[in-house]
């Protein structure tokens, strides 16, 4: 079992950044490889990112590639997102989420195992 917890989430203007923090329990976090995705109002939760577990390679959706850095560290067991340059097409929701390796395409929602409770991110124009 692992349990996600978010934070560092609030309200920036457009250009500025924010680090968001996943803090996960459990023994084998490690073994996890860990994503972001976000949901705004009235749209389907969408991939942002993900590092996985076996190499630490990281993958990106297009629209924050060079904007946004995903980074781990396993010994505090937390997941980081750092965003800059934020735009307000990045307001949103953002939950981290957990998967077993060699589980499917990692942009895909339904397979990761575990889900944090979101934290919402709103930038102004």
């Amino acid at each position: 079992q692992v349990q996600l917890v978010e934070s560092g989430g609030g309200l920036v203007q457009a250009g500025g950044s924010l680090r968001l923090s996943c803090a996960a329990s459990g023994r084998t976090f490690s073994s996890y490889s860990m994503g972001w995705f976000r949901q705004a109002p009235g749209k389907e939760r969408e991939f942002v990112a993900v590092i996985k577990w076996t190499d630490s390679i990281t993958y990106y959706t297009d629209s924050v590639k060079g904007r946004f850095t995903i980074s781990r560290d396993n010994a505090k067991r937390t997941v980081y997102l750092q965003m800059n340059s934020l735009k307000p097409e990045d307001t949103a929701v953002y939950y981290c989420a957990a998967r077993i390796p060699f589980s499917g395409s990692y942009g895909n929602a339904g397979t990761y195992n575990y889900w944090g409770q979101g934290t919402q991110v709103t930038v102004s124009s």
